[in-house]
């Protein structure tokens, strides 16, 4: 049973898709995460709900999607001109 849960919800502008390709990639690779993450892309709105037994895992799968939100939205602004 799933008993913690947390829902982020990111809006970047014209860059939320590509942030959304970036880490939708590293969650479709790692069918091993202890916690049950869904990302999904509305319109301008990235969306990711995270779900989980332990509350360990739960705070350790947030602080590592907005670490990789974080990264991906500065690897875009590094290379804009």
């Amino acid at each position: 049973m799933l008993q913690f849960s947390a829902i982020i919800q990111v809006s970047a502008k014209e860059k939320t898709k590509a942030i959304f390709d970036s880490i939708n990639t590293d969650n479709i690779f790692y069918p091993e995460n202890p916690t049950k993450t869904r990302i999904t892309l509305k319109k301008n709105t990235l969306d990711v709900s995270i779900e989980s037994a332990e509350l360990s895992h739960l705070r350790a799968n947030v602080n590592s999607i907005l670490r990789l939100i974080q990264a991906s939205n500065d690897s875009i602004e590094s290379v804009r001109l």
